[in-house]
């Protein structure tokens, strides 16, 4: 009977959870006035997809609105905000994780910010990558599912680009994101100090950077560089965000580096150059990174109103594959998924 025991236990597969990533996410703006005009569900915009994102272990997104109806806007080109109870969206939507780390997340002030932490403490939505002070913006998201523990850190870094407000980047006592204004050796720094701090106490750590060139669905040589750097630094994956439009996905030593999923639920642009986006499924167990898998989607199910992503079918999936696997012809190595990808019918959106 012990012998039985035993061979059952090493012949049952080892836990693992998933991890499902999406684009952009912002509940201000459009979004609200849409939801508010026209009496809908604050949780509308995850309709389509909520039964896929409500199942998997973790769902992640980049929250790129501050949750507050107060403070200052700060003096930039766009300033986005949600109502605090728009806080109900991503609950509806069954975000678990939420990435802070972004330019939108200071647009007014420290008291954005501070109602924004308090709105996902109440609703026990966790959150990386932005704080009260420098060292609460470095602390990781450690989350445990299935006995799997991993690690979430969240960093903005726009290198010489970076044309954002000095008040947004967190120093010292100051409020605002983790990351830095525009030294990327200062970033690698700060990068490699928090990701092996991290691994002491997990299975994976899984940065997330706000990075990359708004409209281009190429990384900037400093995306790839600082991807590389985290993993050599004990990175399992790596996840980025801002440019709304898809760029492409590596396979760097065997880690997984999606560079941006484009838009998803996005009130901040009522007319996006691409609607292309997606999720990313990973299933983790304790020791690896076992699977990552594209799944397709565009973000206008209602074309006038494209904050509504849906998931993608036949000929329209067959082209957000296709673009994906184009714009990772460039890495060395990208995952299975996009190596024998057939090119969609021609005038496919």
């Amino acid at each position: 009977m012990i012998a039985l025991v035993a061979l059952l236990l090493s012949a049952a597969p080892p836990p693992e959870i998933s991890v499902l990533v999406s684009g952009d996410v912002t509940l201000g703006y459009h979004y609200e006035e849409y939801v508010t005009e026209k009496s809908k569900d604050l949780g509308w915009g995850f309709e389509k997809v909520g039964a896929l994102t409500k199942k998997a272990d973790l769902f992640v997104v980049n929250l790129e609105c501050p949750f507050t109806d107060r403070g200052e806007k700060i003096p930039k080109n766009f300033n986005f905000r949600a109502k605090p109870e728009l806080v109900n969206a991503l609950i509806a939507g069954g975000v678990d994780v939420a990435s802070l780390a972004n330019n939108h997340m200071v647009d007014y002030g420290p008291e954005g910010l501070f109602d924004t932490i308090n709105a996902l403490d109440t609703n026990k939505i966790v959150h990386f990558g932005a704080g009260r002070t420098l060292a609460e913006a470095r602390t990781p998201a450690i989350v445990e599912k299935n006995g799997v523990k991993v690690a979430f850190l969240g960093y903005f870094f726009l290198g010489d680009r970076n044309i954002e407000p000095p008040q947004v980047i967190a120093t010292g006592d100051q409020p605002g994101v983790a990351g830095h204004f525009n030294d990327l050796e200062e970033m690698k720094k700060m990068l490699d100090a928090d990701i092996r701090a991290a691994k002491q106490q997990v299975d994976h750590v899984i940065p997330f950077f706000h990075w990359g060139r708004e409209g281009k669905g190429t990384p900037e040589p400093y995306q790839v560089e600082l991807a590389h750097f985290a993993i050599d630094a004990g990175a399992s994956a790596v996840l980025g965000s801002h440019p709304h439009v898809l760029q492409g996905i590596e396979v760097y030593k065997g880690a997984p580096v999606v560079y941006s999923l484009g838009n998803f639920v996005f009130g901040g642009n009522w007319d996006p150059r691409d609607k292309k986006t997606a999720l990313v499924e990973l299933k983790i167990t304790k020791s690896a990174v076992k699977t990552v898998k594209v799944i397709p989607a565009y973000s206008d199910a209602f074309p006038e109103v494209p904050v509504q992503p849906y998931l993608a079918e036949g000929e329209k999936a067959d082209a957000v594959l296709w673009h994906l696997a184009t714009l990772s012809k460039g890495f060395k190595a990208t995952i299975p998924q996009l190596k024998n990808v057939k090119p969609p019918d021609a005038g496919t959106p």
